[in-house]
C-alpha cells in the first residue's frame, strides 16, 4: 500500500515537472542547481548539462533564490521577465524534517498582457490581505504598558521587575492575585514590552465561555465539524495569536476536560481544530491568570497538577491594595486626571478627611474598586458643582468600620509634579512617629510598618533618622 502511494506521488510530481506552462528550478543550500525542468530550460534557452550543479547566479545573475536561502522567506507573485519571457515567479525555501535543504523557484509562463493582469490582481489581493492584517492587529492589540502600573511599594516593584524579565524570555507566565489587582494590566504590559509587541495579543476569558464552546473558541474548527459550523471553518484563538501572545484569563475556571487538551498544546506547541485531522504548529507566549487558589484546587482534584506545573514557569503574585496602602495616594493622583478627562469634569482635589477615609478602607475590590468609587464620587461632586472630593461623596465608605491611619495632607492633581516629594515626606513622618511610639525599637517599628528590617534601616539612612534616634 505504501509503495502504491509513493508511485502515485512520483507520477504527480513528474506531471508537475513536465507542465509546459510552469518553469521549475531547485537549488541546494549552497545555491547550486540540483533540478530544472524542460519548460525553464526553454525559458533560459539552455540545455540541462549547461545548468546542473552550477551556482544559480552563474545561470541567472539576477536570481533572488540566494536571498530565499538566506532569509528563508517566501516570495509570492513577482512579475519577472526572463530572457524575453514574461513570467510570474514564486520562490520558497524547502525543508525536510524541519531542516532547510534548498529553495525552489516556479515561473508561470504567460503572454505579456496576461502576466501583467495576473500580477495586478495578485498585488490587489496582497493589499487587501495587508488591510485585514492591520484590522486583526487593531482588534487584538495590548492596551497598557508597564508605565500604566502605578506603585512605589516594594512588593509591586518586585512583581514589575519579574514581569519585565519575563517579557524578554517568552516563558509561560502565571499571574495570581485577588480580583481587581491588575492581572490583565500585567499581561498587557508583558506583551507590550516583548519582541512580540507588533503581533496579536489575544485575550480569552475562560469563565465567560460555555464548556461546549471553549474548545472551538481556543482551537477553531473545520467546515462541517458540527451542526451550524461556519462554511470554511474558523480560526481558533491560538492560531490568531500565532507569533504573538495569548492571555488565558480566569484559568482556574477552565473545565477539567479542556485542561487536558490545553496541557497537550503547551507541551507540543500544536493545536488541532475540532473536526480536524492534522496538527497545526503555533508559536505563542502563554500568559494565564486567576484569582483562585490553584494549589487548593489541585488537592480537591478540580485543577490538574501537571497543567499547574506547566503554567507555573514564571509566577507573578500581584499584591492586594490593602498590602500597599501608601500606593493609594499615587493611584488617586494617577486616576483623577484620567477620570476627569473621560467624564469631562474638573474635580481636582481630595480633602484630607476623604483621604483618611480612602486610606483606612480594606479595598476588597482592590484598584478596580478604587477607580469605581472615585468615578462615582467625581460624578456626585460635579453634580454638586464642587471641585474637591470630600467624605460626603463616598457614602458607602462612610458607613464602613475603618482602621486608623496617620494624618496626611490633601492631595491635589495640580501638584502631581511634586508627588515623589510629598510621598517621601509622608513616609518620613510616619516612620518618625512609629519610632517615637516604640521608643526607638527598630524591630517593633519594622513589624508595625510591615517592612523588612534591612528595608527599614535603608529608609532611616535615607531620611537621616538614625542619628535622631
Amino acid at each position: 500500500m505504501e509503495d502504491l502511494k509513493n508511485e502515485v506521488f512520483i507520477e504527480i510530481l513528474d506531471g508537475i515537472l513536465e507542465n509546459p506552462y510552469i518553469g521549475i528550478i531547485l537549488v541546494d543550500t549552497l545555491g547550486r542547481i540540483s533540478k530544472v525542468n524542460k519548460t525553464y530550460l526553454e525559458i533560459l534557452g539552455l540545455k540541462e548539462e549547461d545548468v546542473l550543479n552550477k551556482h544559480i547566479l552563474e545561470v541567472t545573475p539576477h536570481s533572488r533564490l540566494p536571498e530565499v536561502l538566506r532569509t528563508r522567506g517566501v516570495h509570492l507573485a513577482d512579475y519577472w521577465p526572463v530572457n524575453g519571457h514574461d513570467t510570474i515567479v514564486f520562490r520558497m525555501p524547502l525543508y525536510k524534517d524541519e531542516k532547510l535543504i534548498g529553495a525552489m523557484g516556479q515561473s508561470l509562463v504567460l503572454g505579456a498582457a496576461g502576466a501583467k493582469i495576473l500580477s495586478k490582481k495578485l498585488k490587489e489581493l496582497e493589499r487587501e490581505l495587508t488591510v485585514y492584517k492591520d484590522v486583526v492587529s487593531c482588534i487584538y492589540s495590548s492596551k497598557y504598558c508597564f508605565n500604566n502600573i502605578v506603585g512605589e511599594d516594594e512588593t509591586i516593584r518586585n512583581v514589575k521587575s519579574i514581569a519585565q524579565r519575563a517579557s524578554n524570555t517568552g516563558s509561560t507566565v502565571l499571574i495570581m492575585g485577588e480580583s481587581g489587582t491588575g492581572k490583565e494590566l500585567f499581561a498587557n504590559a508583558i506583551h507590550q514590552a516583548s519582541p512580540r509587541k507588533d503581533r496579536p495579543f489575544v485575550r480569552v476569558n475562560c469563565a465567560a465561555l460555555p464548556d461546549n464552546l471553549l474548545e472551538s473558541e481556543l482551537f477553531g474548527y473545520e467546515e462541517g465539524a458540527f451542526t451550524g459550523a461556519r462554511k470554511g471553518g474558523k480560526l481558533g484563538k491560538f492560531e490568531i495569536a500565532n507569533h504573538g501572545t495569548i492571555f488565558l484569563d480566569e484559568i482556574g475556571d477552565m473545565p477539567l476536560a479542556m485542561q487536558a487538551k490545553l496541557l497537550i498544546v503547551l507541551q507540543e506547541r500544536e493545536v488541532e481544530r475540532v473536526g480536524g485531522t492534522k496538527p497545526i504548529r503555533v508559536d505563542v507566549q502563554v500568559i494565564a491568570a486567576t484569582n483562585r487558589n490553584l494549589e487548593e484546587m489541585m488537592k480537591k482534584g478540580t485543577f490538574r497538577e501537571d497543567l499547574y506545573y506547566r503554567l507555573n514557569v514564571v509566577t507573578l503574585n500581584v499584591p492586594s491594595l490593602r498590602k500597599r496602602p501608601r500606593d493609594i495616594y499615587l493611584l488617586i493622583n494617577y486616576l483623577l486626571p484620567k477620570l476627569n478627562q473621560r467624564l469631562h469634569t474638573q474635580v481636582e482635589n481630595v480633602s484630607e478627611e476623604a483621604l483618611q477615609l480612602l486610606c483606612s478602607y480594606d479595598w476588597p475590590g482592590n484598584v478596580r474598586e478604587l477607580e469605581n468609587l472615585l468615578e462615582r464620587a467625581i460624578n456626585l461632586a460635579d453634580l454638586n458643582q464642587d471641585s474637591c472630593l470630600t467624605p460626603e461623596f463616598f457614602p458607602s465608605l462612610s458607613r464602613t468600620v475603618l482602621r486608623p491611619v496617620p494624618s496626611i495632607e490633601p492631595i491635589s492633581v495640580k501638584s502631581v509634579d511634586n508627588l515623589g516629594e510629598a510621598v517621601g515626606k509622608l513616609e518620613e513622618e510616619t516612620i518618625r512617629r512609629v519610632l517615637q511610639n516604640t521608643y526607638n525599637n527598630k524591630a517593633q517599628t519594622a513589624k508595625i510598618l510591615g517592612l523588612n528590617k534591612s528595608v527599614l534601616y535603608r529608609k532611616l539612612r535615607k531620611y537621616n533618622l538614625i542619628s535622631d534616634y
